[in-house]
């Protein structure tokens, strides 16, 4: 990194949501992050980080998962170590992805979702799906490496209509306005 622009160091996502009514099968909510190197950053993910995995090289990693919503406060947590990515990384997404396992469950027929993203105590976004709820999975987050090596922040909530194995595919080819 070069000058005094320090940009974006550590961020956690979280995600929440209430569970499902009696007699409904639980909501599974997942948070994914996808990362592109510099030579291809719309193209394929190098690799993936969700449930029951980590980054290689242990910067982001997934500490907390639910498989139902019935914890307390956030039930998924993600920790992403932008500052020690290694520099042939310009590009990391984060999504969220509904679990399927039980027919088709848009982000409308999921019980209060929410959705923070902070560096420290500095909640960079909140969201609450509202404006997708026909879909699926959704990316919440783009962090972009400048041209000083330093992390920028892109916010945004774009929703999608895949299963999740097409998502993690796809989500980092979608151009993002």
């Amino acid at each position: 990194m070069n000058g005094l622009n320090k940009g974006i160091g550590k961020v956690e996502v979280a995600v929440k949501w209430d569970p499902s009514p009696a007699g409904e099968p639980p909501t599974d909510l997942d948070l994914v992050a996808a990362t592109y190197q510099g030579n291809d950053p719309q193209g394929d993910p190098e690799y993936l980080v969700y449930f029951d995995s980590r980054s290689p090289d242990g910067t982001i990693s997934l500490s907390r998962d639910s498989k139902d919503g019935k914890g307390f406060g956030w039930d998924e947590v993600m920790s992403l170590e932008l500052d020690r990515l290694s520099d042939r990384y310009a590009r990391v997404l984060v999504g969220v992805v509904i679990q399927q396992r039980a027919g088709e469950r848009t982000f409308a027929r999921v019980a209060a979702p929410a959705l923070r993203i902070r560096e420290g105590y500095d909640v960079l976004a909140e969201d609450d799906f509202a404006h997708v709820p026909g879909a699926t999975a959704a990316t919440v987050a783009e962090f972009v490496r400048d041209g000083s090596g330093a992390w920028t922040f892109r916010p945004g909530v774009q929703g999608f209509e895949d299963d999740p194995a097409d998502f993690a595919r796809i989500m980092g080819r979608t151009r993002r306005s």
